[in-house]
Parts: structure tokens; sequence; C-alpha cells
């Protein structure tokens, strides 16, 4: 039998890790796509970017899409005037962009990277994923891949791979730090 074929979005190396162990002990076949125009700035991003290249390197995972594929004009877009519901806004995008690779690519399913953080909105992604696989024949996968949290965090110690303090987007670093004044 065949195994499943499944496109990744992947927001960095370190979410990525236990979300592929899993998908792979399920039984799919994984490819990983890096698409995050929300984070900001330019630097984080490559250094993001980067840390996913050498993930996927390290557990051989194929990755398809351009890994420069980097627009924070359109992300500012986006979401402006939506500061409110802006993940709501940048979850659609990523997925938005996954699915019409992974139909492109005649993938089973889709799922996210975004669903290992403890910090994103799992009901908000699950819901968006599956509006967005209801007109299809590509699925939205939904697992908690946050029963993986620690393990992966230790791994990507162990790897030694950049591990960021925020979700990436300039609202998200600003609340970051003024937690810290």
């Amino acid at each position: 039998m065949a195994s499943k074929r499944i496109l990744l979005h992947a927001c960095c190396g370190p979410c990525s890790i236990t979300t592929i162990d899993i998908l792979r002990e399920q039984g799919f076949e994984v490819t990983a796509f890096f698409y995050n125009p929300n984070i900001h700035p330019l630097q984080e991003y490559v250094r993001r970017r980067e840390s996913f290249l050498e993930v996927a390197k390290t557990m051989d995972v194929k990755v398809i899409g351009s890994t420069t594929e980097y627009d924070s004009k359109k992300w500012f877009r986006d979401v402006a005037f939506r500061e409110d519901n802006r993940c709501f806004h940048c979850y659609a995008d990523r997925l938005e962009r996954t699915l019409s690779l992974a139909k492109r690519g005649n993938f089973d399913f889709f799922t996210t990277t975004l669903l290992y953080s403890k910090f994103q909105k799992h009901k908000s992604i699950a819901d968006l994923g599956k509006d967005l696989a209801a007109s299809g024949k590509c699925e939205f996968l939904y697992y908690d891949f946050r029963e993986g949290w620690k393990e992966g965090i230790e791994r990507s110690k162990d790897m030694g791979i950049y591990r960021q303090q925020y979700c990436g987007c300039l609202f998200s670093e600003n609340e970051r730090f003024a937690k810290e004044l």
C-alpha cells in the first residue's frame, strides 16, 4: 500500500521536528513547504528559513516551493487595520497557499506546524483548514502536535537549531518585548 502524501506547511525548524516524526509514524510521506511572509524583520525570516532547511536536510524531508518567497508588504496589507484578528488572516494566507500547492502536487492531505505551538489558536487553524479543504479531494489533517512540545524543544536544542522567541510578526515581537518592560 502506498503512503499517504501530505504537504506540511512549516513555520520554522524547531516546530517541524516532532511534527515530521508524528506524521511519519502515522504512515505519511511528508513533503514540507516553508511560507511565512509574516516574519519580521527580514533577518529573522532568514534565520528561521535556514533553521527549517537544516532540519529538513537532517531529517531527509523533501522541500517544495521557493524558500525565498517573502512578501512582507503583502502580509502587512492583508492584516492592516485588522490587528485584533490578524492571526486569522495570517493563518488564512499560509493555509491557502499550502492548499494551492497541495492540490497542484496531488497530495492527499495538507497540515501545518502551527499546530505544534501551544501559543497558536488551534481551533481557528482547524476550522480554517477544514473550511478550505471542504470543496476538494485534498483533506486538511488536524492533529494536536503539542503532545510533542517538550521533546521537540529538547531535540531542537540538541541539534543546535535556532529557536525564536516570538511568533514572527511585528505585532507579536512588540508584545513579547512589551512584557519585558
